[in-house]
């Protein structure tokens, strides 16, 4: 067939990024969660996005089509991440990716948090993260590869002296990527972690009064939408990135910087 025939084209059919991948994300029902499942249906991905809010996670899913399913899970349970993934091994037979994206935030000092909030942010941001790279690891070593996404946050990279617990656990999904990355590289398994700033997310509540403060030490000059973060977490999600692990990638509107 001639270069400029133009029939030459006829019949190709776009590729997404994530085609024919299985993805799992946790705190899938709304905020960044639900944005980076939109973004992976729009990519070719079959996506399972749980969480403990159900109505809003059966609306999510169903709002974002047939490759989008909803599924009850407390990331703090052993017993519902093994329930979570033996579903989807019995239905699809494999996973592909993992996003960690589960996780609350909290405004507690150092000196005002009792142990009960402690113990409770950690059950959620860091046992949670624990448990699901446990359980999608031993899937993804046994079926070969797979990418595994913990979000964490810029409070993972320096103090965080308003959110003393919630620092402490994005500290420690910061340092557990990294473990994780050297022990499962051999069974072709890649973790890294995402660290954003301030996300125009649900969670921004928690700043009070505080929060236009907060948006003005960011040298950008604005917060950051949940689309953007999705974009960085779809990358690494992706064969695009299948180098990429161990480490730390940062959206932040140069507030690190």
């Amino acid at each position: 067939m001639c270069e400029d025939d133009p029939s030459s084209d006829e019949g190709e059919v776009d590729v997404g990024r994530l085609d024919g991948k299985v993805a799992l994300i946790t705190g899938g029902a709304r905020g960044q969660g639900a944005a980076e499942a939109r973004l992976f249906c729009e990519e070719g991905a079959t996506v399972f996005l749980t969480d403990v809010l159900d109505e809003l996670g059966e609306s999510t899913a169903a709002d974002l089509g047939p490759s989008a399913h909803y599924l009850h899970h407390d990331v703090r349970s052993e017993d519902e991440w093994a329930g979570v993934l033996g579903g989807i091994a019995e239905e699809h037979g494999r996973l592909d990716v993992l996003v960690n994206n589960a996780g609350i935030f909290r405004v507690r000092s150092l000196l005002d948090e009792s142990l009960d909030d402690w113990n409770h942010m950690l059950a959620i941001n860091q046992t949670g993260v624990f448990l699901g790279m446990r359980a999608a690891g031993r899937v993804m070593r046994d079926q070969g590869g797979g990418s595994i996404v913990n979000i964490s946050s810029i409070a993972g990279m320096r103090g965080a002296g308003v959110a003393h617990s919630y620092g402490a656990t994005k500290w420690a999904v910061r340092g557990m990527t990294k473990s994780a990355a050297q022990e499962l590289a051999p069974y072709g398994v890649r973790v890294n972690s995402v660290h954003p700033g301030i996300i125009d997310t649900a969670m921004l509540e928690e700043f009070g009064e505080a929060l236009p403060s907060v948006v003005e030490r960011i040298p950008l000059g604005r917060t950051a939408e949940a689309n953007e973060v999705a974009r960085l977490v779809l990358f690494l999600a992706s064969d695009e990135s299948s180098y990429c692990s161990g480490h730390e990638y940062l959206i932040d509107g140069a507030m690190t910087a």
